[in-house]
């Protein structure tokens, strides 16, 4: 009697590797870029999260929100950190899939595969800087509009208009910027009501806009870009980096040696 497996459909999965017990894609930067393209094509509501130690910590501690990052689609190695654990985890040629770098290479695929594009989050002061911005850089890509959001959830009226706007704006990306973890609740919240890939791209958007600069490319890839960011923004961060990346540093070194958790 034939195997009934053989008849069922397969599923193509995207290789991870595991991080502090969060599956982290093992792809390239241009490999995960075309995943979420090719799920864009189909208009598929997908969740990408673009992963760091803040992330992962988070995740560590609030189980609600560890069951939300199991459940994106997508989870790339922004932070430099992720990426040695990978590698020194077995998949050696890993490369970092930072935030700015899948914002910049979705826009310039986009627009060439006649992708458009919506941002939600932020302020309209931003958004509009970022417009300008991409109109002069990716000047055939098509904004198909622009929603800032405040810090509160919408009442749900509200909400559903945004969902129907996004939708009938025929939007194949949503980037979102509403800071971890307050964009992955988002996007999982709306996950297979918005007809599109959305990506939680953070601190991507002020940046971008200008109203940050960006860390030079050594310190980025010498892992140091939190040390540049923290002397931007000493008060939002201190705290934040004092009480993820020591514990971040023992649960990892944990993983490495093969220690029980």
């Amino acid at each position: 009697m034939s195997n009934i497996l053989t008849n069922l459909p397969t599923k193509k999965l995207v290789p991870t590797k595991k991080v502090l017990n969060v599956p982290i894609a093992a792809l390239s930067l241009a490999e995960q870029m075309q995943v979420i393209l090719d799920w864009a094509s189909s208009s598929k509501s997908k969740m990408v999260c673009v992963a760091n130690v803040h992330m992962l910590m988070e995740a560590h501690w609030k189980p609600q929100f560890a069951r939300v990052l199991a459940d994106a689609d997508l989870r790339t190695p922004d932070g430099m950190p992720l990426v040695w654990m990978m590698q020194l985890l077995g998949v050696v040629r890993q490369e970092r899939v930072a935030g700015m770098d899948v914002f910049q290479a979705l826009c310039q695929k986009a627009q060439r595969k006649d992708i458009s594009v919506f941002f939600v989050g932020s302020e309209p002061q931003i958004l509009e800087r970022i417009r300008d911005r991409v109109h002069r850089e990716f000047p055939n890509l098509h904004i198909a509009g622009m929603a800032p959001l405040p810090f509160k959830p919408l009442p749900i009226t509200v909400d559903q208009d945004l969902v129907q706007t996004i939708n009938n704006s025929g939007a194949k990306l949503v980037f979102v910027s509403l800071g971890c973890p307050k964009q992955e609740y988002w996007m999982h919240e709306h996950r297979g009501k918005i007809k599109a890939v959305m990506i939680g791209l953070g601190g991507v958007f002020p940046i971008y806009a200008g109203l940050q600069t960006r860390a030079p490319s050594w310190m980025r890839w010498a892992g140091l870009e939190w040390v540049y960011r923290l002397f931007q923004e000493p008060k939002r961060l201190w705290w934040r980096y004092f009480k993820t990346i020591p514990p971040f540093l023992w649960l990892a070194s944990q993983q490495l040696i093969g220690f029980p958790k």
